[in-house]
């Protein structure tokens, strides 16, 4: 394996959990390092993050629990985790290979929220959700970033914020996902299962929906899609007037990861994240390429 701060905690973590990592693969590099590690049955998964230890936690004990509430979402292993790893928390999943097939549609997700979404609250301490948490930090701190670009993002951020404050929620408060878009379900065997339990908190229900409608703005998802989604899930929230806030602050959140990645030279972020801010100042809604 190619020499990197996140290999070493993936080798570090791997020795904790009893596992081999001298065959493991590298799937994705982005917010969260993934790597896959052969072994029985389809394997093993291995994310590697900075994030809170607390938030490592979360996701693990969340999962477990809606599993035994019949929920389909990815399973974590049976090992003991997280780990820490020098200034990486690790966590290990089951994989789901999904070679040789396209990811679940728009619909299979608006299934899986309406269902998450009427489950009870779990017995886990999730978070308040607030959008764009650590966002002006992750701004104002950027090297990345000219001092024009980030007076403007940190002003973004407060004004949508504030509209954000003043809307009224049809579909109320509960458990949310955090993260929920297409992108983040896979398969396992004909079953669609939601992933990515990163971000899970209580709040808006509409905070989980947004993003769906997001990539029908900027990600090229389908009028066709966007319709079969909210059919699923049981309710359309494009006609509500409070989507376009929420809309707003899912485009700024997606800049997150390339700020970071644009931090350390990577060209492609760089450039996306150019394009991204350069959009957004003029207020269109060009395409955007996705991560």
């Amino acid at each position: 394996m190619p020499d990197h701060p996140d290999t070493a905690a993936l080798v570090q973590a791997c020795r904790e959990a009893g596992l081999n990592p001298g065959d493991a693969v590298l799937l994705r590099r982005h917010a969260t390092t993934v790597y896959h590690i052969p072994g029985p049955g389809q394997g093993l998964i291995a994310k590697i993050a900075h994030t809170a230890r607390t938030s490592a936690e979360r996701a693990i004990h969340l999962t477990r629990w809606l599993r035994t509430h019949d929920f389909p979402c990815t399973e974590p292993a049976d090992v003991s985790q997280p780990i820490d790893a020098g200034d990486f928390v690790v966590t290990f999943w089951k994989h789901y290979d999904q070679t040789q097939r396209d990811l679940p549609g728009a619909a299979h997700l608006g299934t899986l929220l309406r269902t998450l979404h009427a489950l009870p609250a779990p017995p886990i301490d999730l978070p308040a959700a607030a959008p764009l948490r650590h966002f002006a930090d992750l701004v104002t701190s950027s090297a990345a970033l000219s001092s024009d670009d980030k007076a403007w993002l940190v002003a973004e951020r407060r004004r949508l914020l504030a509209e954000y404050a003043d809307l009224d929620f049809p579909l109320g408060v509960g458990m949310l996902h955090g993260d929920a878009y297409p992108g983040n379900t896979l398969w396992d065997g004909s079953t669609a299962l939601l992933g990515d339990w990163d971000e899970p908190a209580v709040g808006p229900r509409e905070l989980d929906l947004a993003p769906t409608v997001q990539g029908g703005i900027r990600f090229g998802r389908s009028t066709a899609e966007l319709d079969a989604f909210t059919a699923a899930y049981g309710y359309d929230p494009r006609d509500w007037s409070g989507m376009a806030t929420l809309t707003g602050l899912r485009d700024l959140h997606t800049l997150g990861s390339f700020i970071r990645r644009a931090q350390h030279s990577d060209t492609d972020a760089v450039n996306e994240l150019d394009t991204r801010i350069a959009s957004l100042r003029r207020r269109d809604n060009s395409s955007w390429r996705a991560a």
